[in-house]
């Protein structure tokens, strides 16, 4: 899911590598001796960190028109995230928290919060080709999948793993299967392949634009496009991002929804 997978929607948990056998190893012998759920958890961990702030732009293009939302997000660990729409003024102020188990929306124009019930994660988010999903994930690649490694190869000048992660039977994911190509070097998500129940494409999501933020490689553009609306595409890019800031939990809460700015 994308794990598009933006700080505030996506979740990991750390990977601890052990430091003689990997002193031991060249670079790539030490990569390539990881498991696919290695490969996935050092991902997530590179990709999210322990907790984040970012700021974000969401452009929905569409053939008759093109919309802009901006965005702050916040998270901590596979718990916790807040997502407040900061423009256009008629969406400034909307706010998505996850709790732990419960995910909330908050509509400043009737100041009402509404709990969001499964059947809605995989709806559309905000008119954009992401789902409420995939901007506070309900679930994580790491703990709803099994892994497995499909190959190695070259991706846009990059050496990577193309890896296949099948949901378990009791995961609320609508998948029947998604494909990510991770790099080698960095452990970035470079590519992630949506498929539906029928083994179909349903969407890709490429992320691009690798640079620095806050210390780390990361890809600071994620381009959604629909496999039967290849017209139809939704960017989400990166204006600031820091990872691992000093939060705890008591800031995701309903009442912190209407005050957060």
């Amino acid at each position: 899911m994308i794990n598009f997978k933006n700080p505030a929607s996506i979740f990991m948990f750390a990977l601890f590598i052990c430091i003689q056998v990997t002193a031991a190893l060249t670079p790539y012998q030490a990569v390539s001796a990881q498991s696919a759920s290695e490969i996935i958890e050092r991902m997530e961990n590179v990709m999210q960190g322990e907790s984040s702030y970012a700021e974000m732009t969401m452009t929905i293009e569409r053939p008759r028109y093109t919309r802009n939302v901006s965005m702050k997000a916040w998270s901590l660990g596979d718990e916790y995230s807040l997502i407040l729409i900061t423009a256009p003024a008629r969406d400034e102020g909307t706010a998505y928290l996850k709790r732990e188990d419960e995910i909330w929306n908050y509509v400043p124009t009737i100041d009402r919060t509404l709990k969001m019930p499964p059947s809605m994660m995989s709806q559309s988010w905000m008119g954009s080709d992401f789902t409420n999903d995939d901007l506070v994930r309900e679930t994580t690649l790491q703990d709803d999948y099994d892994h497995s490694i499909l190959r190695e190869e070259e991706y846009e000048a990059r050496d990577v793993w193309v890896l296949e992660l099948i949901p378990h039977p009791d995961a609320p994911i609508v998948w029947g299967k998604v494909l990510v190509w991770v790099d080698k070097e960095h452990f970035i998500m470079l590519k992630e392949e949506q498929f539906d129940q029928s083994n179909e494409l349903a969407s890709t999501i490429e992320f691009t634009n690798i640079t620095e933020m806050d210390g780390r490689t990361f890809p600071a553009k994620m381009t959604m496009i629909p496999a039967d609306e290849p017209d139809h595409t939704t960017i989400m890019e990166y204006e600031e991002l820091d990872f691992d800031i000093d939060i705890d939990p008591s800031f995701f809460t309903r009442q912190n929804m209407k005050r957060v700015r």
